[in-house]
């Protein structure tokens, strides 16, 4: 790409922290060289309120109508609600969470038209997000659909642990059923995609984890691993590629036996996440794989409860924005190799 990618920012639920991890992050000039953010939502709501840098120079937005009159290389906020209404950290109210989605709503319009190449989402309170016009359990699921993507997979990066989960937010009794061989399938082949084009790896090793307590110890503890999770697996590997499992999960990250792979399934939200979030919570990444777009969030919730007091830790957040660029180079890269 000859210019910075143009990556949009939604401002998730103002109660939480996701208005001062941005601006803890656009604080530093130096992501003005890697992309040109675009914040969506009024600059003086947003930020006001927060310090300026050590200094003393306040963060600036050029505030736009619309993504197409943005200025490269510098701070953006697009203008995404008219109305004015206060705001008090750690207390989500129905103000702040209609805020969210037209924030969210704006970029991802603005995104399908082009005038964006990349999306980094602050985190929601997921029910304070819920309205007639979102009924979704998180941004996962509604990317999805508003992307028109058959399947997506919540896939969790960092530096050194890539975990990705083939069920997301259902009830943990659900998964079981849900589990099935089609499903697996799909989701390996999105998770075996998304490393040969988003990350480069072009014969990828992927790790696959058991349902139940050891793996199910060969069906005394469970069916699921004989029945579902082999298969899927023998035939992929027929097919060429180098997927292996299933391993019991409790072993296989108490002894680090991921660093063997470039990514790790998880068969369900908490199996991978509590995983990855010990080992990499700080400087973790979320992304969606399997979209025709990029879109990228930190690994980490609304904090209310820190909400107001400046602590919060901006560095998932702007591992984000930098892997969404990346992401973005790497996808046109791809995508110009095949033509």
């Amino acid at each position: 790409m000859t210019n910075p990618p143009r990556i949009g920012i939604s401002v998730g639920d103002l109660a939480g922290i996701g208005p001062e991890i941005i601006y803890k992050t656009l604080l530093d000039s130096r992501l003005l060289k890697y992309c040109t953010p675009v914040v969506y939502g009024t600059a003086t709501l947003l930020f006001d309120d927060f310090p300026a840098d050590p200094q003393g120079q306040p963060l600036t937005f050029r505030q736009v109508r619309a993504a197409a009159d943005i200025d490269p290389g510098k701070p953006n906020a697009v203008t995404c609600w008219d109305e004015d209404f206060a705001i008090t950290p750690g207390q989500p109210t129905e103000a702040s969470g209609r805020a969210a989605r037209q924030s969210l709503l704006a970029a991802c319009r603005d995104l399908k038209e082009g005038l964006l190449d990349g999306l980094v989402t602050a985190p929601i309170s997921k029910e304070n997000t819920q309205a007639d016009d979102f009924r979704y359990p998180g941004h996962t699921e509604f990317l999805t659909s508003f992307f028109g993507a058959s399947e997506s997979l919540m896939f969790l990066v960092s530096e050194d642990l890539r975990v990705a989960t083939t069920t997301g937010h259902i009830a943990l009794r659900d998964v079981p059923t849900r589990v099935t061989k089609e499903l697996l399938n799909t989701k390996l082949q999105i998770l075996l995609k998304s490393l040969r084009n988003d990350f480069g790896i072009q014969k990828p090793r992927v790790a696959v984890l058991g349902l139940n307590p050891h793996a199910g110890e060969n069906g005394l503890l469970g069916h699921e691993e004989n029945d579902v999770v082999t298969p899927v697996i023998q035939q992929l590997l027929h097919d060429g590629h180098l997927v292996y499992g299933p391993y019991p999960a409790d072993g296989y990250f108490g002894t680090r036996q991921f660093q063997q792979f470039d990514a790790t399934l998880a068969l369900y939200h908490d199996q991978g996440l509590i995983p990855f979030k010990t080992i990499a919570f700080e400087r973790g990444v979320n992304f969606t794989a399997g979209l025709p777009i990029i879109r990228t969030s930190p690994d980490h919730g609304t904090a209310y409860g820190i909400a107001g007091s400046y602590k919060a830790d901006a560095t998932s957040f702007r591992e984000a924005l930098y892997l969404a660029c990346d992401l973005v180079k790497q996808r046109a890269a791809a995508s110009a190799k095949r033509q």
